[in-house]
């Protein structure tokens, strides 16, 4: 399957490197180019890509609010972050927004296609361990941390969800697959990977990265297992 790619980025010789970088890439067609946040809808209804490539940081419309539109929408692409900083909270308000992974701009051209194969796949390219660790960089670290309105909410969300699924919640934030996760549950692959979509149609979430983010806000990985 041939996999149609839409690279967003403000700096024109970064473009014209990307497009360089993975046009040999024998299962990636690089549909198109945008230089803005702003172009993100029009190129996404005329192209239709599976996977946009998303500077964070542009001039008019930057990534995050880019991707926050995108994501909102029905059949939305996935979207890959393309960051200089790797614990920067825009970053992590990318993932909350449905982005699924994010990948530096000095990381080889090997890995960004394997990055980009991934996410058309389905699967985040980032571990949730990494989403934490990330997370643990730029969120509060206030100790009224069960007074964070983030917390409470988290919580509250949570509290929709069967003892199973917030069960499988935990397993996905703390990194585990779904074939760990049917071990450790004594279920079978099939009944996790059904749980877990059941939870991401409850809480209204895009994927696992997701899941991993609120089980971290809701101090569900504070403890260790």
């Amino acid at each position: 399957m041939t996999i149609r790619l839409l690279i967003i980025d403000d700096d024109p010789l970064v473009r014209a490197g990307l497009s360089l970088m993975l046009g040999g890439a024998h299962d990636l067609e690089i549909v198109g180019e945008g230089s803005d946040g702003s172009a993100v809808p029009e190129l996404v209804a005329r192209l239709a890509p599976d996977v946009v490539l998303m500077d964070i940081r542009m001039e008019q419309v930057d990534g995050l609010t880019a991707t926050e539109e995108l994501r909102r929408g029905p059949g939305a692409p996935e979207v890959l972050v393309l960051t200089t900083f790797h614990a920067d909270e825009q970053v992590v308000r990318a993932l909350r927004a449905g982005a699924a992974g994010f990948v530096l701009k000095d990381t080889p051209p090997a890995e960004i296609v394997a990055a980009i194969r991934r996410v058309a796949g389905g699967d985040p390219v980032l571990s949730p361990a990494v989403t934490r660790q990330l997370m643990d960089r730029v969120a509060d670290q206030s100790h009224e941390r069960a007074a964070d309105p983030r917390r409470r909410a988290a919580i509250a969300r949570l509290e929709t969800l069967a003892e199973r699924e917030r069960e499988v919640v935990v397993a996905v934030g703390r990194g585990q697959s779904n074939a760990e996760i049917a071990g450790t549950l004594y279920l079978s692959v099939p009944t996790v990977k059904t749980h877990v979509s059941r939870v991401l149609a409850k809480l209204g979430l895009n994927n696992r990265v997701q899941i991993a983010l609120l089980a971290h806000d809701a101090g569900l990985l504070d403890e260790e297992p």
